[in-house]
This record gives C-alpha cells, sequence and structure tokens, in this order.
C-alpha cells in the first residue's frame, strides 16, 4: 500500500486509540485522587507518570496496527490507518519516540519506574509481533500490562495501598475478558493469517464457557482480596461488580455474531468505566 500525502490528526488519534488512552490516564488520575492519601494536584512528577504511561500506551497501540495492516483490513476495513494516511515510516518513528519519551521520564521518576516501562515496551512489541497470534499467551500480556498502569501508582508513592492492588486485580480480568472477546470478534480475519487464538483452536463455544469460567473466578478472587485487606461493604461490588458482570454474562451467552461481540467488547469498557467511577466512593481504612 502506499502512503497517501493527507494527513488528519482524526488519523491519529484513531491510530493511538485516543478514548483508551485517556481511560488510561483517568484510571491513574483516580487511583491517585481517591486512594492515596499523599496525593497533591501540584505535584509536577505524578503527572510526569501519567504523561509516560499514557505514551507507553499509545506506542503499544502504534505498533500493534503496524503489524496488523493485513488482518485489520479483513476485521475492520475502515478503521486501517498504517499504511495510509500515516506512512509505516512514520508510524514506527512515532513508536519509538514515545518509548523513547517514557523511558527516560520513568528513569527520572525512579528507576523501578523505568525499569517498569523498558519491560512494557518490549512486551508490547512481542504481543504485536508474535504473541497475540498464540493462544491465551497475548490475552494473559495485554492483561497483566493493564493492570500494571494501575499498581504503578503505589510503586510511584512507594506505598502498597490495598484497595489500589485491588483495581489492579479488577483491570486485570476485565481485560482479559475484553481480550478473548475481541478474539471472538476478529477471528475470521485471523484464521485468515494462521493465528492460533482460543475461539480459532476452541471453537466460540468452549472459548465463552471458559470466559464464563474467568468472570467466576474474577468475582471470587475480588472478593477474597477485599475481606483479606481492605473489607469494603458488599454494596460497592453489587453495584459496580456483580450486576454489570451479570448482564456481561447473559449477553454473552447469546452472542454470535461479529456485532454481538463488538457490542460485548463495548459492555467490558463500560464495565471498566464504572470501576474508575467507583473510585470515588470508596476510601483506603485507616489503620
Amino acid at each position: 500500500m502506499k502512503g497517501r500525502t493527507h494527513f488528519s490528526f482524526r488519523d491519529l488519534f484513531r491510530l493511538t486509540r485516543f478514548w483508551n488512552l485517556l481511560i488510561v490516564a483517568l484510571t491513574q488520575l483516580a487511583c491517585a485522587l481517591f486512594l492515596i492519601p499523599d496525593f497533591r494536584w501540584n505535584d509536577l512528577h505524578f503527572w510526569m507518570l501519567l504523561i509516560s504511561t499514557t505514551a507507553i500506551a499509545a506506542a503499544g497501540y502504534i505498533i500493534n496496527d503496524y503489524y496488523d495492516i493485513k488482518i485489520d483490513l479483513i476485521n475492520k476495513p475502515g478503521r486501517v490507518v498504517v499504511g495510509k494516511s500515516i506512512t509505516r515510516r512514520y508510524a514506527l518513528l512515532l513508536h519509538s519516540g514515545l518509548n523513547f519519551l517514557a523511558i527516560a521520564v520513568g528513569f527520572i521518576l525512579r528507576w523501578e519506574i523505568g525499569l517498569i516501562y523498558v519491560i512494557s515496551a518490549f512486551l508490547l512489541w512481542l504481543y504485536s509481533n508474535q504473541l497475540k497470534r498464540k493462544p491465551l499467551v497475548g490475552n494473559l500480556t495485554v492483561a497483566m500490562l493493564t493492570a500494571m498502569c494501575v499498581e504503578l501508582v503505589n510503586v510511584f508513592y512507594q506505598e502498597q495501598v490495598h484497595l489500589v492492588t485491588i483495581y489492579a486485580v479488577f483491570a486485570f480480568f476485565m481485560t482479559l475478558v475484553r481480550e478473548i472477546i475481541k478474539d471472538m470478534e476478529d477471528w475470521r480475519g485471523d484464521a485468515t493469517f494462521g493465528c492460533q487464538t482460543l475461539p480459532i483452536l476452541w471453537g466460540l463455544r468452549k472459548t465463552k464457557l471458559f470466559v464464563f469460567g474467568v468472570l467466576v473466578v474474577f468475582l471470587v478472587t475480588v472478593l477474597v482480596v477485599n475481606h483479606l485487606f481492605s473489607n469494603l461493604p458488599d454494596i460497592y461490588f453489587l453495584v459496580f461488580l456483580f450486576f454489570p458482570v451479570s448482564l456481561l454474562g447473559m449477553r454473552l451467552q447469546r452472542a454470535d455474531t461479529v456485532s454481538d461481540f463488538r457490542r460485548l467488547s463495548r459492555l467490558c469498557k463500560i464495565i471498566m468505566i464504572l470501576g474508575i467511577l467507583s473510585m470515588v466512593l470508596v476510601r483506603e481504612p485507616l489503620p
């Protein structure tokens, strides 16, 4: 494909998944604002953390689209940007520049954060190049990196706020479920290019059963972690977790078309946003 000379910021926002980046940024901000007692609005270092984390995530989306041009032309032809309005060369340069910026800022903040960014950038490249085509490994990688975005708040403040860890667990499982659902949405294009995702290996029925199992483990894990460390009232979990996850499970049971799975993926994102909003109401109990 030959690159076009036309360029628009809309395509750049689409390439870097602007709305997903906004969720990443708001999640870190909400964790610090509502869960960390020492948070200060004028803490320049925290804003550096937020921007660098968002830059790493943006670089990950870019390299993912770089490697997935042919697959996306089948699964999402209207959303392909790399090779059209943004050339492959500039996509790589933008990916490298964002990673360099984030890693440099990370080491300025703390060497542990810089190291986490180095590992994250490598895993996002490896995911896009290889892991996403393997069963479950790619899904787990993205879920782990999403959870780390939340847990980074604890690393930055050098604290172990238990509620932050609970939300990291929440982010891990919801991302894992969403990534598997996205594989069910994209299985036709993935199969064409030899990917070995769960829906391709197991079929949609068995993959759905696996997702149901993940949801059950998710609910039990969050309850156990809360009971051991924070002991939040059950009403929080009923409103922000059990009801929306139950709705997700019921809709997943009936889903069988690409549009069904696309709506389920959006529902997962809505549940993540509800999780962020719930931080307004909860507080880490005082010792």
